[in-house]
């Protein structure tokens, strides 16, 4: 299998996670892809009409892509159980939460690389910035419990928001009146999957 990836995004970094932790990362080859959404890179293209990365390559059947679909392929192939059955909805629910946080962000991001900055939407990156902090809001008072226990994939969907914002956001301050979570992050970030998944410094 041929993961198309750039090192720099969260949802690569999720379905690289996942796979360390389910223990087949040794059957994937990572295909580095410069890709944006303003110049697609062919291969990207290709592979998913989205133009969106990762995309999973497999000799087997058809291309998967949405790290949604890529992370319950690899836990099924793997039979890693990191979508448990008896907390099944509650763990996509996670996931989905986490994916959002990262959607605003990435699209910041964007915004700020993308547009010089007298033609920059204050009104809209705040708005992004409003639908993050809400996210942190909500994984501090209602999912804490859901981070603890078996590893499942909404942990890891949270770790790689929570790390995508300190590596492109610091401005955001996530960690601010948000103390617990911080912790369970920095506790998940020690983990051997986190720590292989790093982004370089300037990627």
């Amino acid at each position: 299998m041929q993961l198309l990836h750039s090192p720099a995004s969260p949802f690569v970094r999720k379905a690289r996670v996942t796979a360390i932790e389910a223990g087949i990362a040794d059957r994937i080859e990572l295909v580095d892809v410069h890709t944006s959404a303003v110049a697609t890179h062919q291969a990207v293209a290709a592979a998913n009409p989205v133009g969106k990365i990762p995309a999973l390559i497999r000799e087997d059947g058809p291309t998967l892509y949405d790290s949604r679909v890529i992370c319950r392929y690899l836990d099924w192939l793997a039979g890693s159980r990191l979508y448990p059955e008896s907390r099944i909805w509650e763990v996509l629910t996670l996931e989905s939460l986490a994916d959002g946080m990262m959607d605003a962000a990435v699209l910041i991001t964007y915004e700020r690389r993308f547009r010089d900055e007298g033609k920059r939407h204050e009104g809209w990156m705040q708005g992004q910035r409003d639908r993050i902090s809400r996210s942190l809001d909500a994984l501090a008072d209602r999912w804490m419990s859901h981070l603890g226990g078996p590893l499942t994939v909404g942990q890891i969907a949270v770790a790689c928001a929570l790390a995508y914002l300190d590596f492109r956001h610091e401005d955001l301050d996530w960690r601010a009146g948000h103390g617990a979570l911080s912790d369970w992050y920095e506790k998940f970030a020690s983990r051997e999957s986190m720590i292989a998944t790093r982004p370089p410094s300037g990627a």
